[in-house]
C-alpha cells in the first residue's frame, strides 16, 4: 500500500496568511503541519508515500523532507497545476502509486487518539483483504462545513452529502481514506460540483452504491482537527502543546516513529537530532535515541 498526501491547493482558506507560504508548511505548535499526516501513514507502517503539492511549492518541501531516505522511507512528489478539489489532486498521483491500494490523507487534518495505530493498521488490512473502501465519520457540532455521512439504525452508511445545508447527521467524514485500485477509475468519472471541484464524497458515493465502502465512527478518546480555518489552525496548536506538556511525548514526530518502526536505527536518529540539538525538539530525539 502506497500513501498519498494531499498538500496542495490554494490555500485560500488562511488567506492572507498563505499568500507568501503554503499551509502545510505553517508550525502547528513546535513542527510543520505536514508531519502530523505523515505520522499517520507511518504509523500504518506505509513507507512509500507521495505528496501532491502545488509546482511552486515543490522545492520547498524537498528541502524539508528530500526523498524521505533519511527516514528509512520513500517520499516523492506529484505536481498538481490547477487545484480542482480533492478527487483532481488524487488523480494527479495515480502514476506513481502504479496500480497499488492506497491511503489518501489531507495536509491539513491531525488526528491523535489512543488506539490510532491499531485503527488505521486494521483499515489497511480490510482494504488489502477485501477490496473497497474504508472512511472515518466524527461527531462534529457544525456539520454543514463537512462532508457527511448519514447511518442507518443498525449503524450502516446509507447516504454522503458535501457541505449540506440541512444535514441528516452531526458525522463529518474525516481527511483519512483507504481504497482499492479502482479509486482512480471512480475519481476519473467525477463531475465538478456546483463548486466547481471533483469532491471526494462523489467519490465515496460510488463504493457506497457498490456495497464495498466501510464507515468506521470514531469515539470520544480520540481528537480529530481539520485546520484549514484560522479559529481551528489556532486550536490544533493549543491541542498538541497541552498533550506535549502533560505527556513529555511529542505528537506527530516523524523522525521518533521511523526510529520505533526499526526503519532508522539510534545512529541515524542522533544525525538528524544534531542539526536541531539546541531546539527542544532535537533534545527530545537525543532523549529518545539515549532511551528515554
Amino acid at each position: 500500500m502506497k500513501g498519498v498526501v494531499l498538500a496542495g491547493g490554494s490555500g485560500t482558506r488562511l488567506y492572507p496568511v498563505t499568500k507568501c507560504i503554503n499551509k502545510h508548511l505553517l508550525p502547528v505548535y513546535n513542527k510543520p503541519m505536514i508531519y502530523y499526516p505523515l505520522s499517520v501513514l507511518m504509523l500504518a507502517r506505509i513507507r512509500e508515500i507521495i505528496l501532491v503539492v502545488n509546482p511552486e511549492d515543490e522545492g520547498v518541501y524537498r528541502e524539508l523532507l528530500s526523498d524521505g531516505s533519511q527516514l528509512g522511507m520513500s517520499i516523492s512528489y506529484a505536481i498538481q497545476g490547477n487545484p480542482g478539489g480533492l478527487a483532481h489532486a488524487l488523480l494527479s498521483a495515480e502514476e506513481l502509486v502504479q496500480g497499488d491500494n492506497v491511503c489518501v490523507l489531507l495536509g491539513d487534518n491531525i488526528f491523535f487518539g489512543h488506539g490510532l495505530t491499531e485503527m488505521v493498521n486494521e483499515a489497511r488490512r480490510e482494504i488489502e483483504e477485501h477490496g473497497g473502501a474504508y472512511i472515518f465519520g466524527y461527531y462534529v457540532h457544525d456539520p454543514e462545513r463537512y462532508g457527511i455521512v448519514e447511518f442507518d439504525e443498525e449503524g450502516r452508511a446509507i447516504s454522503l452529502e458535501e457541505k449540506p445545508k440541512k444535514p441528516k447527521s452531526h458525522y463529518a467524514v474525516v481527511g483519512l481514506y483507504f481504497y482499492d485500485p479502482t479509486v482512480f477509475e471512480k475519481a476519473r468519472k467525477v463531475k465538478p460540483s456546483k463548486r466547481g471541484e471533483m469532491e471526494i464524497t462523489s467519490v465515496n458515493e460510488k463504493y457506497l452504491k457498490e456495497g464495498k465502502l466501510r464507515v468506521k465512527r470514531l469515539g470520544r478518546g480520540f481528537a480529530w482537527f481539520d485546520a484549514g480555518t484560522h479559529d481551528s489552525f489556532l486550536d490544533a496548536g493549543k491541542f498538541v502543546s497541552t498533550i506535549e506538556k502533560k505527556a513529555g511525548l511529542m505528537v506527530g514526530c516523524i523522525e521518533e516513529i521511523a526510529y520505533r518502526n526499526g526503519w532508522i536505527d539510534k545512529k541515524q536518529l542522533k544525525e538528524l537530532a544534531k542539526s536541531m540539538e539546541k531546539t527542544d525538539y532535537g533534545k527530545y530525539l537525543l532523549e529518545i535515541a539515549k532511551g528515554g
